[in-house]
């Protein structure tokens, strides 16, 4: 290995290193633990709207499982990062469909939160010089909402044309692990910043 990739190494190194240590600040501190459960909760509730798992339910309690609900779990649905649901949820004037999605929407969701609880933690730290006051992290997020085109994908397509209907659900499939990939990479950007004397 030469000096220069030793030192690359090393530098990669201590960014995740005080990523993780700010990570851990985040649920240390009540307020940065508030935000990161506040956007968590809102972005896991606007992505289960957007992928049409969430929805205006008609009144009453209900809870229909398929048969077979481990069978179907991992089953895709419109493409390699959309799950078959396999329960549906009435409560009162909200319906709700859980399947593989939820877990994955969890885990965006989180992403998201750490980066803006972050970038909190980088706002009410004056020293910590050169983010400035807002973070890519929650636009970070934007692909993974766009990902979720069981509501809307028809519409775009109907606009666009049948056409050109296979590269945009193709284009639609690669947005879930961009974002992904965004949001780590936004998160160790911001989280090797935060000072960690606290």
């Amino acid at each position: 290995m030469s000096p220069s990739e030793r030192h690359l190494a090393s530098r990669v190194r201590t960014a995740v290193s005080r990523t993780r240590a700010a990570s851990a600040l985040v649920f240390r501190r009540r307020d940065s633990l508030s935000v990161f459960a506040l956007v968590t909760g809102l972005y896991l509730l606007t992505y289960l709207w957007a992928i049409g798992h969430l929805a205006p339910g008609l009144g009453g309690f209900d809870l229909l499982i398929v048969a077979d609900p481990l069978g179907k779990l991992l089953r895709p649905e419109l493409g390699p990062f959309s799950f078959t649901p396999v329960a549906r949820v009435a409560l009162g004037p909200v319906t709700y469909l859980f399947s593989l999605n939820t877990l994955v929407g969890l885990g965006l969701a989180a992403l998201v939160g750490l980066n803006l609880a972050l970038t909190y933690l980088i706002w009410r730290q004056p020293a910590a010089c050169g983010i400035g006051r807002s973070s890519t992290g929650l636009l970070a997020g934007v692909p993974a909402l766009l990902s979720g085109t069981a509501c809307c994908g028809p519409v775009v397509l109907l606009v666009v044309g049948v056409q050109a209907s296979g590269v945009l659900l193709t284009g639609f499939q690669l947005l879930l692990p961009v974002a992904v990939l965004l949001l780590v990479g936004s998160l160790v950007l911001v989280g090797r910043r935060v000072t960690l004397a606290e």
